[in-house]
């Protein structure tokens, strides 16, 4: 009797756990802002929120000092942020090699972007290298492109760009625009990997048609942005978002939750750069992140 009970009870226990990883297995897992998530056809993957450190040029991570990036990015990534997103001009290139030393080299998405036409393009790369740390870094982006043909003007940028591919010395490359020529541009090119763009519901310094004024905010300009994104998705591009919080200008708590929030539509971008300079502005993103995604579950 004993052992028909016991056979009773395995037999009971082993259907319930059954049961268990089959609902398990049913339920998608929910989204967070920690996912780590492809980015487009680049065969990469990035953290959805990413930590932008070039707030107003990057003064605003460099005033906190050593000490003070330290901690914001060590916090952020024992939070699952391993995405940073810098820039030749904002001068935190040395501030991240500091912050990242004792991290795992391969769980970082490192982004940095070059500016202007240098003569020597693969010698800034070594440079950039050198001032991050690193052996290689994740993307590379041409920075604040504005006019319309900015790829015939850049040409030898790009070829530079797309040899440092081959070799290794980055994994990626593309464009950031400011203007919605360059934008347009951008979209359609397969040189182009990924694109990084200005894109919030209330039409903060988003992209207008105008290359001369690329610092305004102009609601109506969001469908043209929108529809260029279309285009991207539909080329493979990977799409990063920039300005969420209008560089710091959305200072109400709702205009940041409506950005989030729009911003997590799906299929509007793979991931997010939002330039913080304390922990309770990285939990805040997070948080608000987290609550957007789980709006469309």
């Amino acid at each position: 009797m004993e052992s028909i009970s016991r056979r009773h009870f395995l037999k009971t226990t082993a259907g319930f756990a059954g049961a268990l990883a089959m609902t398990s297995c049913a339920s998608p897992a929910k989204k967070t802002a920690a996912d780590q998530v492809p980015l487009g056809a680049t065969g990469l993957k990035i953290s959805r929120l990413g930590i932008g450190c070039g707030t107003h040029g990057g003064r605003v991570q460099r005033d906190l000092g050593t000490d003070g990036f330290n901690n914001l990015i060590h916090y952020a990534f024992d939070h699952g942020i391993t995405y940073l997103d810098t820039a030749d001009s904002y001068r935190t290139h040395t501030f991240i090699r500091d912050a990242i030393k004792g991290l795992p080299r391969e769980k970082l998405f490192i982004l940095s972007k070059i500016g202007g036409r240098p003569e020597d393009p693969l010698k800034e790369l070594d440079r950039f290298r050198l001032e991050l740390g690193t052996d290689y870094i994740d993307c590379l982006l041409l920075h604040c492109k504005i006019e319309a043909n900015w790829d015939d003007t850049h040409e030898k940028m790009m070829d530079t760009l797309a040899e440092a591919k081959e070799k290794g010395i980055i994994r990626a490359h593309g464009v950031s625009c400011h203007s919605l020529p360059a934008t347009a541009k951008a979209a359609q090119l397969n040189w182009v990997d990924v694109n990084l763009v200005r894109v919030n519901p209330q039409g903060n310094k988003i992209d207008t048609a105008d290359e001369r004024v690329f610092d305004q905010s102009t609601p109506d300009h969001l469908p043209a942005v929108l529809e260029q994104l279309t285009v991207m998705r539909e080329n493979g591009h990977g799409i990063l978002g920039m300005k969420i919080i209008g560089e710091g200008d959305f200072t109400a708590l709702e205009d940041r939750v409506k950005s989030i929030n729009f911003a997590m539509k799906p299929g509007l971008v793979d991931a997010v750069t939002i330039g913080v300079k304390s922990t309770a502005e990285i939990d805040e993103a997070i948080e608000n992140m987290n609550n957007a995604l789980a709006l469309q579950s």
